[in-house]
């Protein structure tokens, strides 16, 4: 096969590629811990191959035998650095970061294959930093198997290759206004599967709830695919009667899914909920069994937990940080890439059967909102959609949003600069254009530029923090 990594122009969608990955991938759930591990130390040895052969950034940065020492022995890799880097990062030397910024700053090019062989998305800049992140055709395999044969088979009603059942209705409900990974995901898989599109249906977390409730009503979707704070305003909306459906089934993902959340949703809407833990940087890494434990893909992604000194942190025991190594995306390698999730690894085996690792995600998200709305009531604000108006419409990234009462906020930096004063008025000016929008009172932005931002007990940044959080 070619190595689109050396710029060999390999097709977006090869059949056979697709077809050994999922032969791949089945016979890994069937393995045991110790196949699992010489898989993992198989992917490991190609990947530090291929990055010391490809990426100038990496020959710098690994020791030339680092193939044969532990992971441990190399160095901890952090998204500014790299993306400052990007140009010698990536391993297609005909790749260059003018070129991929114009390609996600073009909101009609979602999905679209980047130089005819890459499919691209950014990341929210939850580390102070953006991030964009190419796959070639051999990752975009790896995670397409996962998602379907793993995560897919975990419900009894999907079958391969079609697990999004015919005569299902589906409601992706999230942020569709930049290359994010999860609405790429959606596009794609309707432009790979035309026969989907009528059942695949794309709504917008930043327009007004009611506007959102009206198209689902209408919609009646079967399954939602969303995010925990998500399905816990349609459940809110549903219980006042505005939002009348009967979803099957609601697939969560993105962000901390707390348990409490979970059996709420699960009340209102007498329907089963199904989560996954996938980041832009791996977006297949775990699923749930039917007994409600998320097992890790271990074969293709490597998660250490470490604490605040990056030292393993054992089983049994909740890390303050991971470090991540994306055995199946050659193009741009992650490997020990510093992401702020709190995990802990179960020491026992899963009741299931599977050998894969058991993990819990640890920490919950962000608030949701509740603002005066401009004609009496109140209106609830997603985190996720305050987020992306920040990220897309402000330019700010590294920011904290503290609400103070019903119509007031307060912004914090992460790092102030000459240039706060022009991040707070682009800030308040986009703020206060999506309140309007959203049918809020008027919403005052006070300055706290020069404040430090607020970490949870655990240390864990949150972004997003209503009255009674602390």
């Amino acid at each position: 096969m070619a190595d689109s990594a050396m710029g060999g122009g390999a097709p977006m969608f090869d059949l056979l590629r697709a077809g050994a990955t999922a032969w791949d991938v089945v016979s890994g759930s069937r393995a045991d811990a110790a196949m699992l591990a010489q898989r993992q130390r198989q992917h490991l040895a190609e990947l530090l191959r291929s990055a010391q052969a490809h990426s100038p950034w990496y020959a710098s940065q690994l020791p030339a035998d680092a193939a044969r020492l532990p992971l441990t022995a190399l160095p901890v890799q952090r998204r500014r650095e790299l993306m400052r880097h990007f140009n010698d990062w990536v391993c297609d030397r005909q790749v260059r970061r003018a070129d991929v910024d114009a390609f996600v700053h073009d909101a009609g090019r979602m999905a679209q294959p980047f130089m005819g062989r890459y499919t691209i998305w950014e990341s929210s800049g939850t580390s102070g930093e953006p991030g964009i992140f190419l796959q070639d055709a051999s990752a975009m395999a790896v995670y397409d198997s996962l998602e379907s044969l793993r995560y897919g088979n975990a419900s009894p009603s999907w079958t391969w290759p079609m697990p999004l059942g015919l005569g299902e209705r589906i409601a992706f409900v999230g942020a569709t206004d930049g290359h994010f990974a999860s609405c790429v995901s959606v596009q794609r898989l309707r432009q790979r599967h035309p026969w989907m599109t009528p059942n695949l249906q794309v709504f917008s977390i930043l327009q007004p709830v009611d506007t959102l409730v009206r198209a689902l009503n209408e919609w009646r979707p079967s399954i939602i695919a969303t995010y925990p704070t998500a399905a816990a305003l349609l459940a809110e909306q549903a219980q006042t009667g505005a939002l009348r459906i009967a979803p099957r089934e609601i697939w969560t993902g993105g962000e901390t899914l707390e348990p409490a959340l979970r059996r709420h949703v699960q009340q209102v809407f007498d329907c089963r909920m199904r989560n996954s833990y996938g980041a832009s940087e791996f977006l297949a890494m775990g699923w749930e069994c039917e007994h409600g434990a998320m097992h890790l893909n271990s074969d293709w992604v490597i998660l250490e937990p470490v604490d605040d000194d990056y030292r393993p942190v054992p089983p049994g025991q909740q890390s303050t940080r991971v470090l991540l190594t994306n055995l199946a995306n050659k193009v741009q390698p992650l490997i020990r890439y510093e992401l702020e999730d709190q995990i802990t690894f179960s020491p026992h085996p899963c009741a299931c059967g599977s050998a894969l690792p058991v993990i819990h995600i640890d920490g919950r998200g962000d608030d949701l909102l509740r603002m005066d709305a401009r004609t009496g009531g109140t209106v609830l604000l997603l985190p996720l959609a305050l987020s992306t108006v920040m990220e897309e419409h402000a330019r700010v990234y590294d920011f904290q949003l503290r609400q103070c009462d019903g119509r007031t906020l307060a912004l914090r930096l992460g790092q102030p600069t000459h240039e706060a004063a022009d991040a707070l008025r682009r800030c308040r000016q986009a703020l206060q254009q999506f309140g309007e929008a959203q049918g809020l009172a008027p919403i005052k932005l006070l300055d706290e530029t020069t404040l430090p931002m607020v970490r949870s007990r655990s240390g864990k940044l949150r972004r997003v923090l209503a009255c009674e959080a602390g």
